[in-house]
């Protein structure tokens, strides 16, 4: 019987710790292979890490809510003949005779790689900074002097991520300092010389909630606090305009009517509306690919790829965004599978974490919920978010070649929110106007 340690799982390209949620097996349980034995929390999504081989939990190396790094070891499994039927051996060091009874790393899906970083692991007093710390100091151009100064809130004062985004948050919210009055004195040339003295902001002040006998106070969890801070880091960032279109989309519902069963019959899987709008608006990026980019300070990066995020609420009453990379790629079949096995996996917390992560154009369907148009918030670092609204029976002037008359149509409003800053109003008026296009003109004898 020989023993394994088992690593933190890299989770997805862009996460480099997570949180300990629970440990679903205790030490001294038998275990089998690919067995869920510890949930975790990342900022992308929640999920389990399996264990790598039958044998028994030993030892549990982190507790529930610590947050630990990619490839820090989390469990020793005692694996091999007799591992299932023997009490959990006593972990000690190994001793230097024995080298192969030292365990053996192992990681339930891939090694951590080193984060590249210009930000040192520690500081001039030692505390660590996590490789997820560092980064978001690098992109916030903090170095190590400005992070020693954030107080922390993790174990022994650790600045965690919620510590350096509240500081960050904070510090853009600061008003300019503030100039003295110049001072003018003379140089040895002669020369005037003015000198401005800066007098630091005052530190913003937080408003005062007054509670009342019959309030109740409820403590957000993890992931409303994650939707919050991006929410309003979005707002903070980039200048929203809406542009609003109204769209005739009486076609689409009366296809999708005539189709839906054979649809379903034929491709094992319903299909909605929301895989046509995802259709109209992808070729709306081929047409006006200045809307499938990102802002990296004063640079324009033109994506190559059209991944598009579909906002997708959970049970919880929270928001999640999975993806569908390549969408210009699939067809309507496709589009259609992948809309429905993400949401489906989204609802059930299945999601891996390159799954919502990726996207560079976001659809929300606020009609799902009644509502006739909304006002979304951009994906960061996405530029322009589209929301369709309900389709209601409205009366509406047809226009004909022997005249016009007033008809019965199914209409639908498309608001597109985008970022002013390189997005102006008429690429974004042109483009909400040209996915309505392809709605209105879809071709009601359409095959599947």
């Amino acid at each position: 019987m020989s023993q394994i340690e088992l690593l933190l799982p890299k989770m997805g390209e862009s996460v480099a710790e997570a949180t300990i949620i629970k440990w679903i097996k205790k030490e001294g349980d038998a275990v089998k292979a690919d067995e869920p034995l510890i949930e975790i929390a990342t900022d992308k999504v929640d999920s389990e890490v399996p264990s790598p081989e039958d044998g028994v939990l030993v030892k549990c190396l982190v507790k529930e809510n610590d947050v630990v790094q990619v490839g820090q070891p989390i469990a020793i499994i005692a694996v091999g003949s007799g591992a299932a039927a023997t009490p959990p051996p006593a972990v000690s060091a190994p001793a230097a005779s024995k080298p192969e009874s030292a365990p053996v790393h192992i990681e339930a899906a891939a090694m951590a790689s080193p984060v590249a970083t210009e930000v040192l692991k520690a500081g001039s007093g030692g505390k660590f900074y996590s490789p997820l710390v560092r980064n978001i100091a690098k992109t916030e151009g903090i170095g190590i002097a400005e992070l020693e100064t954030i107080s922390g809130s993790g174990s022994g004062g650790r600045v965690t991520k919620q510590d350096i985004l509240d500081y960050v948050q904070n510090k853009s919210k600061s008003p300019a300092p503030v100039a003295a009055p110049a001072q003018v004195t003379v140089a040895s040339n002669g020369q005037a010389e003015r000198k401005a003295e800066v007098v630091p902001p005052a530190p913003k002040q937080k408003v005062a909630i007054s509670i009342g006998p019959n309030d109740e106070i409820m403590e957000m969890d993890r992931m409303r606090k994650l939707i919050a801070d991006h929410m309003v880091m979005s707002k903070s960032t980039s200048p929203h305009v809406t542009s609003y279109v109204e769209a005739d989309v009486t076609n689409i519902v009366m296809w999708r009517e005539k189709v839906k069963k054979q649809f379903e019959t034929k491709e094992k899987t319903k299909l909605t509306f929301t895989p046509i709008f995802i259709e109209a608006i992808v070729k709306a990026i081929k047409d006006f690919p200045m809307i499938n980019i990102s802002v990296d300070g004063d640079k324009i990066i033109k994506r190559g790829e059209v991944n598009m995020g579909m906002a997708t609420a959970l049970p919880s009453g929270n928001l999640i965004v999975p993806v569908i990379r390549n969408a210009d790629m699939l067809n309507l079949v496709g589009i259609a599978k992948r809309v429905n096995d993400l949401a489906d996996r989204a609802r059930n917390n299945k999601l891996t974490p390159d799954e919502i992560s990726g996207g560079t154009y976001t659809i929300t369907n606020v009609g799902s919920f009644g509502n006739v148009m909304g006002t979304p918030i951009i994906n960061q670092p996405q530029v322009a978010i589209m929301a369709v609204g309900a389709i209601r029976k409205k009366p509406a002037v047809i226009e004909t070649p022997s005249g016009d008359f007033i008809g019965i149509r199914h209409m639908m409003f498309l608001s597109h929110s985008y970022d002013h800053r390189v997005v102006d109003g008429a690429l974004g008026g042109q483009f909400v106007r040209r996915v309505a296009d392809y709605l209105e003109n879809w071709d009601i004898n359409r095959e599947i």
